[in-house]
């Protein structure tokens, strides 16, 4: 079970940031007495679907989905130019299936994913098929000048316990024998070379506890003790979420998979607490209407499983010329409905202080990317900004707040190709 006194969250986020056997090592001495339920030999008893981790989940009372707490991102580089070789691919899949084997596919155990970007698709002689709506990244608003994440392949561990995603990552890169009693045989080491790691967390009290240490949050511990995240809200209402079914590619060689965007970006908070107050925070975040009508309570857990923000969008006009201010939330949503009201992303962030400095990395899930775009290009708000009050970042949602540093572009194939697949969408099984 999770240990939330203050001590052991600050310690347990420092040494997920640090990595390496020295921080497993600590972590390890700190774990709990309770055994990691271990995973399956058994390939086909796990979901096609990489990205299906809603069921395994936990919930809380109104049914919306909680991610694990601790995250670790492993941005990855195949070795050499060329297209991976047969024995390649095998390699990668039996380093992958010693997770399968070593922990439960649950929040108690480990939920994982592997992506993989258009550069690494590029390196085959064939192309994706058109309906794959994978572009390079770009920035996606006038005012952003992002670093592009092109590595060949991103690894999302996320566990409830901090020891299980660092002995993960260990067992992945070659630099443990062992994971969860299941000796490491086979590792990544050989396939592919770390380019980037990234580390975050999400949870009630977490950011709480580790405001004092950041920048770019002020003094006086503003985020309130039970917020998830540094701004101070619940996210990720049921109601206000795709489901799994939408996001998930129906046709082609990969069908069951889905694309992901991951955007990390950085929080100026200091501002949002100093300069803001509760009102004016919620007008901000959801609509004006939610702060007017005091829809939201403390961090929102009133809400139930639905924010609300749909019955905003037709009044987005009207509530900038009265109030001088437009929700996020409101922007956004204006973009992420179909023509049956369907939300067409799955957004599944967490929090970082990587480099003692808040920030959230923004995974989301989409059948394309062309989605995400969208929804962004929505949120910008330019549209608005003909309204005196609104400009392109002040009084325009929290743009004036959160500063994207990358942005990267991934396809999360279904798990019989996430062995190095390729555009045609061959991969060696598990037995082969």
């Amino acid at each position: 079970m999770f240990d939330g006194s203050p001590s052991r969250r600050a310690f347990l986020k420092a040494a997920v940031a640090a990595g390496g056997a020295a921080a497993l090592s600590a972590c390890l001495d700190r774990a709990p007495a309770d055994p990691v339920p271990s995973g399956t030999a058994e390939f086909d008893t796990l979901p096609d679907r990489q990205h299906a981790w809603n069921d395994v989940c936990a919930t809380d009372e109104h049914g919306n989905v909680e991610v694990p707490y601790h995250h670790v991102l492993l941005y990855l580089d195949v070795s050499g130019s060329g297209p991976p070789t047969k024995t390649e691919r095998a390699t990668v899949e039996r380093a992958f299936h010693v997770l399968d084997r070593a922990y439960e596919r649950t929040h108690e155990g480990l939920i994982w994913s592997v992506g993989y970007s258009p550069r690494y698709f590029k390196r085959f002689d064939e192309s994706l098929p058109a309906e794959i709506d994978l572009p390079e990244p770009r920035a996606l608003s006038p005012f952003e000048t992002p670093e592009f994440d092109r590595q060949d392949a991103l690894v999302h561990l996320a566990a409830d316990r901090a020891d299980v995603v660092l002995e993960a990552e260990q067992a992945l890169l070659g630099e443990r024998d062992e994971a969860n009693g299941v000796a490491v045989e086979t590792d990544l080491s050989g396939v592919f070379s770390v380019a980037d790691r990234r580390t975050g967390f999400v949870g009630a009290g977490l950011p709480a506890k580790h405001q004092s240490d950041l920048n770019g949050i002020p003094d006086g511990n503003p985020v309130p003790e039970q917020s998830p995240l540094f701004m101070g809200f619940k996210a990720g209402f049921a109601k206000n979420q795709a489901t799994e079914d939408y996001v998930t590619i129906a046709d082609g060689p990969f069908a069951g998979g889905t694309t992901k965007h991951v955007a990390n970006l950085r929080q100026r908070l200091r501002d949002w607490y100093d300069e803001e107050d509760q009102y004016h925070r919620i007008m901000k975040l959801f609509s004006p209407g939610h702060a007017e009508q005091g829809l939201v309570e403390g961090i929102g857990e009133n809400l139930g499983d639905d924010s609300g923000i749909d019955t905003m969008l037709d009044r987005i006009r009207d509530d900038a010329e009265a109030f001088g201010h437009v929700g996020h939330a409101q922007k956004a949503a204006r973009a992420n409905r179909d023509a049956d009201g369907n939300v067409k992303l799955l957004r599944r962030h967490f929090e970082s202080a990587d480099d003692d400095v808040a920030a959230l990395h923004f995974p989301s899930l989409q059948r394309g990317i062309s989605d995400f775009e969208a929804v962004r290009e929505a949120m910008n708000g330019t549209d608005l900004t003909e309204i005196p009050t609104i400009r392109q970042r002040v009084n325009n949602g929290i743009l004036e707040y959160i500063f994207v540093k990358h942005r990267g572009n991934f396809l999360v194939p279904p798990r019989r190709l996430r062995a190095l697949p390729t555009p045609t969408g061959d991969a060696p099984m598990p037995n082969e």
